[in-house]
């Protein structure tokens, strides 16, 4: 990255991807979304075993609620520190980065959650086959409430490292004046 100096601008020459950014975005989301998830889980818990409100499949409404605002705003938070720790030039390159860091977020929670489900199901998976009945109930159980998450997290993420890359703009101090070369 090279760093051209004009009167009271600083221009940032981006060639490549700023995978360091978007490796830091997506340990966020995971780091947010895990610890308020578990208080999620522990506030919702009794109204989802008691089978009172529920969604049809086991999860409870409010459970429902607070995984959607909750991934929406992990990924607002992650995508917006992708956006300002890439040094970015435009608006448009931190909403690359931003959904850039959303798949790699996903894939990441992914085989965590496949990792957790084999750790579990204690390696039994069911007979004759190789899928793991965990992840089967977990997947089967979220229908509209992972397909909200996940579309509106998305628009989340974007939008976090969209907003994120407009704060890059600063005011250079110090800067001498350079003649042009002759």
């Amino acid at each position: 990255m090279a760093d051209l100096t004009r009167e009271n601008e600083i221009v940032l020459v981006r060639a490549r991807t700023d995978w360091g950014a978007i490796w830091a975005g997506a340990f966020t989301f995971i780091a947010i979304w895990s610890v308020f998830g578990f208080l999620g889980k522990a506030i919702f818990a009794s109204a989802a075993n008691s089978g009172t409100a529920s969604t049809g499949n086991g999860l409870s409404v409010g459970m429902a609620i607070w995984a959607i605002v909750l991934t929406i705003i992990a990924m607002y938070v992650a995508g917006l520190e992708t956006g300002r720790l890439a040094a970015v030039a435009s608006r448009h390159d931190g909403l690359v980065h931003g959904m850039i860091m959303f798949g790699l977020a996903v894939v990441a929670s992914l085989v965590i959650m496949i990792l957790a489900g084999n750790g579990l199901a204690a390696g039994t998976p069911i007979e004759g086959t190789v899928h793991n009945p965990y992840l089967l109930d977990l997947f089967t159980g979220m229908g509209w409430v992972g397909f909200l998450s996940l579309f509106l997290g998305w628009l989340a993420a974007m939008g976090g490292a969209f907003t994120g890359a407009s704060r890059k703009v600063q005011a250079a101090r110090n800067v001498q004046q350079i003649r042009p070369a002759a």
